[in-house]
């Protein structure tokens, strides 16, 4: 394992740890809050919250495996398991939103039939406030060294951390309205709560349509396949690049083209060309790029 891996895998076992331990104290909070201030809606802000116990393990688990080198089972190494990660994560926020959207949709039915539900205590209000404030603390420190690390199950995990803030969102606006309120404005909990949950599905289908994508190879974008054909053509002797080939796995990508040069080019300088064009295209993306270079004699 080379010193920037290894320091890639600290940033990113530091903050899921962080993000671990922050998610048990506010599940244990809000749970009890919901059951001392008799909010169902904020019991179920505390199982959304436990639910990011188990994305904190997948991202644990799997990060480890995906920073293993090569071996004679994986020619391109091991970095598909983190987009597993963040495919497994947007799945765990989907299931958390057609929950919390189903929930809503049952009390809204309630409602209808006469039945109106509890009204809160205040403490349950506290617990939604200090609820939106740590997690989107906790998503702005994670997104950040996701993207710093290149990690994309990490920054999956943030979203997760988000999404149990937006989640508290529509709690406080709930709760505050049927404790200030009551009446018919307890009908704001579960309404807010499916419009919670809309976001959250949202940003689940975000996230699993990124891991589908790097799973059934999908190319980069066209305009990254435009750079690194300039990349390949910056030296007058190569032309016509063909046959490009890019995708994505886990922080890395896999570049393989074709180009031609003059018949009479030695295999020597073709070979010192090959690497040229290599070290800028790992200049521009990244040590770990693994680039393919297949020289053909102009016709």
């Amino acid at each position: 394992m080379t010193e920037q891996t290894h320091i890639r895998e600290r940033e990113i076992y530091r903050v899921t740890w962080i993000g671990f331990f922050v998610n048990l104290i506010l599940t244990v909070g809000k749970l009890f809050a919901g059951i001392w201030g008799r909010s169902s809606a904020m019991v179920a802000d505390a199982i959304h919250s436990a639910s990011d116990f188990a994305t904190d393990l997948v991202v644990l688990l799997f990060v480890r495996v995906s920073s293993r080198p090569r071996d004679e089972d994986h020619d391109y190494g091991h970095g598909k398991y983190e987009t597993l990660a963040t495919l497994i994560i947007g799945l765990a926020l989907a299931a958390v939103g057609v929950k919390l959207l189903w929930n809503g949709c049952l009390s809204i039915r309630d409602f209808m039939d006469g039945k109106l539900p509890e009204q809160p205590g205040q403490v349950a209000l506290w617990a939604a406030v200090v609820s939106i404030v740590i997690k989107e603390l906790l998503y702005r420190y994670t997104v950040r060294v996701g993207r710093k690390v290149g990690s994309p199950s990490v920054v999956a995990n943030a979203w997760h951390h988000r999404s149990d803030a937006l989640s508290s969102v529509g709690t406080l606006l709930g709760i505050g309205c049927a404790y200030f309120f009551g009446g018919v404005w307890r009908l704001a909990d579960p309404a807010a709560a499916i419009i919670v949950a809309g976001l959250i599905l949202f940003i689940a289908g975000q996230l699993a349509k990124t891991g589908l994508d790097e799973l059934l190879e999908k190319s980069l974008p066209h305009d990254e396949e435009a750079r690194i054909l300039k990349m390949i053509t910056a030296d007058p002797a190569v032309s016509s690049p063909h046959n490009l080939r890019t995708r994505r796995i886990g922080q890395n990508i896999s570049i393989e083209a074709h180009i031609r040069v003059e018949g009479t080019m030695t295999v020597a300088d073709s070979h010192r060309l090959t690497e040229e064009i290599e070290r800028r295209l790992r200049n521009a993306y990244g040590e770990g790029t693994m680039v393919s270079i297949h020289v053909e004699p102009k016709r």
